[in-house]
C-alpha cells in the first residue's frame, strides 16, 4: 500500500443528519479522517457515534450532509458499496454464519471483489497469514465458527476486514468481545497499517483503549460533534467532561428524589445471590426494597438487559432471584412463575415482545389477565372494562374506542396500553427495560408521573434506560453494568452526570447493589 501524508484529509463527512421515524438519531455530525491515523469517536449512549460510523460504513444513508472519501462525493447505501471504494467495516455484532468454516467466514462478502481474482490456495494462504497475526494460536481454517469462543469468533469478524487491505478500516465497538491479548494483536496490526498510509476509525467503550491508540478524538454528544482533541489534549477526564455537558437537571424531579430518598423502605421484596449471567463472569448479589425506583445502566451490551430478564425468570448460568415478602421466599424459576407473584416485565421491543398486532385496544389489555375476570369458568367482560377505563384514565392514554386496532395507536399510547395491562396485575416488583424508548416528550413526562406514584405507593421498581437524563432526574439509586456484571453501584448522593459517565467506562463507584 502506498504510503500517504499523514496530514493528508482520507474522508470528510460534513453536517450528517439522519432519523429513525421521529427520533433523529444524528443532528450534525462532521469529522476528518487523515491517512496514517487511528482516530476514535467517543460519546455516551444516544450521542449518535454508532449512528454516525454507519453512514460511514454503507450501513444507513444520510438523511442530509456530504461524504467525500479521498476526494471523491460520495454516496454509499450498502456495505459492499463502501467497500469496493476502500473502506471496510467490522462491529460489535458478531457478523458470522456459525455453521460455517473459519476460512468461509473470514472471506464472507468478499464475492465480486476478491474471490474472482485468487485461488484456493491464496485465500487459504491470505486467511492463514491474517490469522497468525490476530491469534496466538490461529483455528484451522476448516473450523465450524460455533466451537469457538466468543472472543475467537469476533477475531474471525477481524479479521474479515482485515483481509480486505482496506485504505479505512472502521471497527465500531469491534473490541469489546476480545478478550485483552487479541485487542492488544490487533492494535499493533493496525499500527502497522496505518504506518503504510491507511487510516483507522473506532468506537470503544474502554477509556483505556482510546487513551493509548488514538492519535485524535472526536466526541459527540445529542447526535452532534462537539469536539475534536489531538493525543497530547486528551484525558480521561477531560474526555467524559465533554461528552457528559449537558441540558439542567429537572429541579422537580430533583426535589422528587431527594423527598423520596429520605424515607426508603427497608421492606425487601428480591434478592438475588450469585448470579451469574455467562460462565465465568463475576457473580451478581442485588437487593430490592419496597418503595425504591433502580436504575439500570452501562454501555449496550453489558448485561443489563439479561439481568433484568433474569429477575423475570430468564436464563442465568448461576444463582438464584427470590422474591420476598410473603410467608416464605419463592425462588423464581419461570416468568409465568414471577407473575403469580407479583412480579412482572415491560420489555423494550413493544412490537415483538408485547403487542397482540391483529387485536383491538381492549384485547391487547386484558389478554394476559383475563384470569381475574373469570367467575365460575365464565368471563366477565364487565369487569374486564371497568380494569381497562379505570388504568388508561391513569395513564392519560389517548384513543378514539376500545375496540380499534391497537396499530391504530401512537407508539407512545401503544406503551400505555402495555403498562396498563400490567399495572392491572397489581404488582408488587415491575421490571421495566427502556420503557420511554420511541416515545415523546409529553409521554414521557406521563410516566415519569405515574412511576413516582407507584413508588409512593410501595411499588419496588427496576427501570433500564439508555437515557443518561433518566438516571439523574428519576432514580434513586443506579447500577451500572460491565463486562456482563455489576461494575459499580451509584447511591443517591454519588449520583451526578459526571459520575455516571465515569462509570460506563470503569472509573468509580462501588460494585455492591
Amino acid at each position: 500500500m502506498p504510503g500517504r501524508s499523514p496530514a493528508e484529509v482520507i474522508l470528510k463527512a460534513t453536517d450528517l443528519v439522519k432519523s429513525f421515524g421521529a427520533t433523529q438519531a444524528v443532528r450534525c455530525a462532521a469529522l476528518e479522517l487523515r491517512a496514517g491515523e487511528v482516530h476514535a469517536i467517543v460519546g455516551e449512549n444516544g450521542s449518535g457515534k454508532s449512528t454516525t460510523v454507519k453512514m460511514l460504513a454503507g450501513v444507513h444513508r444520510p438523511d442530509g450532509g456530504t461524504i467525500e472519501f479521498e476526494g471523491t462525493a460520495l454516496t454509499l447505501g450498502r456495505p459492499k458499496a463502501a467497500l469496493q471504494v476502500g473502506i471496510a467495516s467490522v462491529f460489535q455484532e458478531v457478523l458470522i454464519a456459525e455453521v460455517r468454516s473459519v476460512l468461509d467466514n473470514v472471506w464472507a462478502g468478499t464475492d465480486g471483489v476478491f474471490r474472482s481474482a485468487l485461488s484456493s490456495a491464496e485465500r487459504e494462504g491470505r486467511a492463514k497469514a491474517v490469522l497468525a497475526e490476530l491469534f496466538a494460536h490461529p483455528p484451522q481454517l476448516a473450523t465450524p465458527l460455533e466451537v469457538l469462543s466468543l472472543s475467537d469468533r469476533q477475531a474471525c469478524a477481524v479479521a474479515r476486514g482485515l483481509l480486505a487491505q482496506p485504505r479505512l478500516l472502521i471497527l465500531d465497538e469491534a473490541t469489546s468481545a476480545l478478550d485483552v491479548e487479541t485487542s492488544e494483536r490487533l492494535f499493533g496490526i493496525l499500527g502497522r497499517m496505518t504506518a503504510d498510509g491507511a487510516a483507522v476509525l473506532f468506537t470503544s467503550h474502554r477509556m483505556d483503549e482510546v487513551l493509548a491508540h488514538a492519535d485524535r478524538v472526536t466526541v459527540m454528544r445529542g447526535g452532534e460533534t462537539v469536539a475534536v482533541r489531538e493525543r497530547d489534549q486528551v484525558s480521561s477526564a477531560g474526555l467524559i467532561s465533554l461528552m457528559s455537558t449537558g441540558e439542567e437537571r429537572n429541579e422537580r424531579n430533583q426535589a422528587r428524589r431527594r423527598a423520596r430518598s429520605s424515607t426508603a423502605s427497608t421492606d425487601p421484596r428480591l434478592q438475588v445471590r450469585g448470579l451469574r449471567l455467562q460462565e465465568n463472569l463475576a457473580p451478581i448479589d442485588f437487593d430490592l426494597h419496597a418503595g425504591e425506583l433502580v436504575g439500570l445502566a452501562g454501555l449496550e451490551g453489558h448485561g443489563q438487559d439479561l439481568f433484568l430478564r433474569s429477575l423475570w425468570g430468564g436464563p442465568v448460568a448461576e444463582g438464584q432471584v427470590h422474591i420476598l415478602g410473603g410467608d416464605q421466599p419463592v425462588v423464581v424459576s419461570s416468568p409465568a412463575q414471577a407473575t403469580r407473584h407479583g412480579v412482572v416485565y415491560v420489555p423494550r421491543d413493544r412490537r415483538a415482545e408485547a403487542l397482540f398486532e391483529t387485536q383491538s385496544i381492549l384485547d391487547n389489555f386484558a389478554l394476559p389477565t383475563l384470569r381475574q375476570d373469570r367467575r365460575f369458568g365464565f368471563l366477565h367482560r364487565g369487569s374486564t372494562r371497568q380494569r381497562f377505563w379505570h388504568e388508561v384514565e391513569r395513564l392519560k392514554t389517548k384513543f378514539d374506542r376500545p375496540s380499534s386496532d391497537i396499530t391504530t395507536l401512537s407508539g407512545g399510547n401503544q406503551q400505555k396500553v402495555i403498562l396498563a395491562r400490567w399495572l392491572a396485575a397489581r404488582p408488587e416488583v415491575l421490571l421495566l427495560n427502556d420503557p420511554t424508548r420511541g416515545v415523546d416528550i409529553n409521554v414521557k413526562h406521563d410516566l415519569y408521573e405515574l412511576l413516582g406514584g407507584l413508588v409512593s405507593e410501595g411499588v419496588a421498581v427496576v427501570m433500564l434506560s439508555t437515557e443518561v437524563d433518566e438516571h439523574l432526574e428519576l432514580m434513586d439509586r443506579v447500577v451500572v453494568f460491565r463486562e456482563g456484571t455489576i461494575g459499580a453501584h451509584l447511591s443517591h448522593a454519588e449520583l451526578t452526570r459526571e459520575s455516571l459517565i465515569a462509570a460506563f467506562f470503569g472509573d468509580g463507584g462501588s460494585p455492591n447493589a
